[in-house]
């Protein structure tokens, strides 16, 4: 009885090997998550390089999970007032994003090149969610490795961000946000 469990068990493993090895997960702790805003005083801008991010290349399932505080800008003052003042960052401490790549049959993970994507899904930020549907690239570097880009606006009044009288010519109501991701088979 003794050869028939460890040939079971050997089965098993090899069965669970195999299977993770024709995974179709992607994931990365470091994508990269940029956004801008051009007022009539002054752009901001402010990069974010702790994004975590997972797709199910099978069924195009996407999540984000983005960090406030870990935003970054070229003046602290800046980043104090992005963090205390509009998306209260130890309230609301992460931005997410649930959804799928709509036409993710379309894109050959076994084929290098560059394919449109149709990402739809619910973005949060500071506790607001908002259907968005947006277009990017997946770009097939190998059947490893995933570069996702889209670049999107946001009105700041569809979070419930809202700017002080005394500081509007300082900050635009609308805000581009570019996300680049390169995701690793897992």
């Amino acid at each position: 009885m003794k050869i028939y469990s460890r040939i079971i068990i050997a089965g098993l493993i090899l069965l669970v090997s195999v299977s993770t090895a024709f995974s179709q997960k992607y994931i990365t702790k470091s994508g990269h998550i940029r956004f801008f805003s051009s007022a009539p005083l002054e752009d901001i801008e402010a990069n974010n390089y702790q994004v975590n991010a997972a797709l199910d290349a099978e069924n195009g399932q996407l999540v984000f999970k983005v960090l406030m505080k870990a935003f970054q800008f070229e003046k602290a003052l800046m980043q104090e007032h992005f963090n205390e003042n509009y998306v209260y960052s130890d309230k609301y401490p992460n931005a997410t994003f649930s959804g799928e790549i709509k036409n993710m049959s379309e894109i050959d993970i076994g084929t290098p090149g560059t394919y449109e994507a149709e990402v739809k899904g619910e973005l949060t930020i500071k506790g607001e969610t908002n259907k968005i549907t947006e277009k990017g690239t997946i770009e097939v570097k190998d059947s490893d490795n995933l570069h996702g880009i889209t670049v999107f606006t946001i009105l700041l009044d569809d979070y419930d961000i809202k700017i002080p009288s005394a500081v509007t010519d300082n900050i635009s109501e609308e805000i581009e946000v570019t996300v680049d991701i390169k995701l690793s088979r897992l």
